[in-house]
C-alpha cells in the first residue's frame, strides 16, 4: 500500500478540510437535496440530481481524505538552513535550456508543477533535497534521460495561502 508522505502541517490542513466538509458542506448538501426533493417528480428533477451529485462528491472527498490520513507517513524536514528542504524555495539554472526557474519543494499531496510546487517524490525534488547553493545536481528522469541543474538560491517560504491540492 502506498503511504502518502505528509508533514504535520499537511495533516492539520487535511483535518481542517474534513471538519469543514462534515460540519458545513454536508449540512448545505443535505439541505439542497431536501429542498430539491420537495419540488416533486424526482425522475425529471435536475436540481435533485445535481444536489445528490454534490452531496455524494463531498462524501467521497471525506472518505478519500480520511483514508489518506489513516495511511499517511508523517515526515519531518531535517535540512539545514542553507540546504534545499521541505517548504523552501529553490532557484535553479538549467544549462541545457539556458533558463532559470524557481520552485517550492513540497510533499506530494501539494505538488503542482504548474504553480511551481515540486514534490519531494519527483525526480527533480529528490535530486535537490539536501543540496546547497552552488551545487550542480544531476536529475535522473528515467533510465535513458537525465539533466543537470545548478542551485542558485535557497530561501524559506512563507506562503500562508498554500492549500492541499484538490482532486
Amino acid at each position: 500500500m502506498l503511504h502518502e508522505k505528509l508533514t504535520e502541517s499537511d495533516v492539520k490542513k487535511i483535518q481542517d478540510e474534513i471538519e469543514h466538509r462534515k460540519l458545513v458542506i454536508r449540512k448545505e448538501a443535505l439541505e439542497s437535496v431536501k429542498e430539491a426533493r420537495a419540488h416533486g417528480d424526482l425522475s425529471e428533477n435536475f436540481e435533485y440530481k445535481a444536489a445528490k451529485q454534490y452531496k455524494n462528491k463531498n462524501e467521497s472527498r471525506i472518505r478519500y481524505l480520511e483514508k489518506m490520513l489513516k495511511n499517511a507517513e508523517i515526515i519531518e524536514d531535517h535540512a539545514g538552513s542553507d540546504e534545499v528542504g521541505l517548504n523552501k524555495r529553490v532557484k535553479v539554472y538549467i544549462p541545457e535550456d539556458e533558463e532559470e526557474e524557481e520552485y517550492k519543494i513540497v510533499t506530494s499531496i501539494r505538488g503542482s508543477s504548474i504553480n511551481g510546487y515540486i514534490s519531494i517524490e519527483s525526480p527533480l525534488g529528490k535530486a535537490l533535497l539536501g543540496h546547497k547553493v552552488g551545487d550542480m545536481v544531476y536529475v535522473q528522469v528515467n533510465d535513458s534521460y537525465g539533466y543537470e541543474v545548478e542551485i542558485r538560491g535557497i530561501s524559506d517560504s512563507s506562503d500562508e495561502d498554500d492549500r492541499i491540492r484538490q482532486f
